[in-house]
């Protein structure tokens, strides 16, 4: 029976700076509870609008900015090289050491995450890179424990020795076993790209001592999981995903403290990863839907895999709580189970190739999170640089649940399913696996 996690009310205590410091000192008229994520959602990052006389989000397209003189010029422009902000008497300089509308979003998704403060960057991986560097090559400390599933992009990436360090590979309670004293970073992924494992984000912290833990939180969002209420020192978002959530902006954003902002930013203002302007309103336009979307998508995502479960064509449904939670993870550290589902195909590689060519509804490509039903295969797509060992299995199909009515996709599945089944009794039912020429090179999403 599929393990349902009720949304709770009482969630941790998130606001614009000004409401946030007024609530905690009980100052706000009328506030006796703190505000909810639907309203950071919201609210968050527009506390100067009423000042600048504007609604909506002003987009500030400024590749320059004037300087007030030479003196304070330079000083600005030292401040933010080295992971600093504006000062309130100086200049913005120049949009590759700071912007106002990207600055507008990173305080809203640090909001949303309970966290100091977040950095934006120009993709997921520029966002995984900007981690790895400012922990790695920052600190000499050049050795990452990565715990797998992982996305394939970052397993690639951490094994690719682009970056100048050395991982090891790891189970969830592997991690301490796994340190050396040369240890900058532990990299984990929950729920983990493509089965949806979960890992206990707490015991890993515990795990991990000293060394910095990075949470890819990009399938949770900020409305089902929070890592750094459970000790991670930053939670990671390809931003394209579920806080866009309309498939037209490629970002990554990390939310952490103050401290490692700054090293980010440092990394970011010298590889010149930096968020467009215009990205960074789409996303900030697009957290204010995010808890609205996610709720359904789940929702229907819920229903789904109920369906699923039953189906001759299904060998394995992967989705979370769908063991009952023995551990109990899910309850101490989610909200919810999400949009995003896994299954394996009885009819094997050919059947899950018939199935993601025979939908209509859902859109046979990468990506996910957005408002449109999306279907994948991680094996030959997002995980074909992951060493075979780790790859997903060739049976295995990836859906990531949108917007649209769940009968609707529903009946979709059901033509897919049908269509394979039609190519099973033509005499195309033995399971293929993908040859390894079909699976080289690195594909990202």
């Amino acid at each position: 029976m599929l393990h349902r996690i009720a949304f709770r009310c009482d969630l941790a205590a998130t606001s614009v700076e000004d409401l946030r410091r007024n609530r905690d000192s009980g100052n706000v008229e009328g506030m006796t509870a703190p505000l909810h994520p639907d309203t950071v959602a919201v609210h968050g990052g527009r506390s100067d609008l009423a000042g600048l006389g504007v609604h909506a989000l002003p987009i500030d397209l400024s590749t320059t900015n004037p300087l007030p003189d030479i003196e304070r010029g330079g000083d600005s422009y030292e401040a933010m090289a080295t992971g600093g902000r504006p000062p309130a008497d100086g200049s913005m300089v120049y949009a590759r050491l700071w912007n106002p509308t990207v600055a507008r979003f990173e305080e809203a998704l640090a909001e949303l995450e309970h966290a100091q403060a977040a950095v934006a960057f120009a993709s997921g991986m520029a966002a995984m890179t900007a981690v790895i560097l400012a922990h790695t090559g920052a600190t000499g400390a050049r050795h990452v424990v990565a715990v797998r599933p992982l996305y394939g992009g970052t397993d690639h990436l951490l094994g690719s020795g682009l970056l100048g360090v050395e991982t090891t590979y790891c189970h969830p309670d592997e991690v301490a076993l796994s340190l050396r004293p040369d240890t900058g970073l532990v990299v984990v992924e929950t729920p983990a790209n493509p089965t949806l494992d979960i890992a206990d984000i707490a015991d890993i912290v515990r795990q991990a001592g000293a060394v910095p833990v990075v949470v890819d939180n990009t399938f949770a969002t900020p409305v089902l999981q929070n890592p750094i209420d459970l000790g991670a020192a930053m939670s990671l978002h390809s931003a394209t995903k579920y806080l866009g959530g309309h498939g037209d902006v490629i970002a990554g954003v990390v939310a952490c403290g103050e401290h490692t902002a700054e090293a980010l930013r440092r990394v970011r203002a010298v590889t010149g990863g930096l968020l467009h302007p215009l990205g960074a309103y789409l996303l900030h336009r697009g957290l204010t839907t995010l808890p609205v979307r996610v709720r359904h998508q789940q929702e229907s995502a819920r229903r789904i895999v109920q369906w699923l479960i039953d189906r001759p064509e299904v060998a394995e449904v992967f989705y979370p709580g769908l063991d009952g939670d023995p551990r109990g993870i899910l309850e101490r550290q989610m909200r919810g189970t999400g949009a995003m589902i896994a299954m394996r195909m009885r009819g094997g590689f050919a059947a899950a190739s018939t199935v993601t060519s025979a939908t209509r509804l859902f859109t046979h490509a990468v990506s996910l999170g957005g408002v449109d039903s999306l279907i994948q295969h991680p094996a030959a797509l997002t995980h074909r640089p992951v060493p075979p060992e780790a790859r997903p299995a060739a049976d295995v199909l990836r859906l990531s649940i949108g917007l649209e009515d769940v009968d609707d996709l529903i009946a979709d599945l059901a033509q897919a399913f049908a269509a394979a089944a039609g190519d099973a009794d033509a005499g195309h039912s033995e399971p293929v696996t993908p040859s390894a020429s079909a699976l080289r090179g690195a594909v990202r999403s």
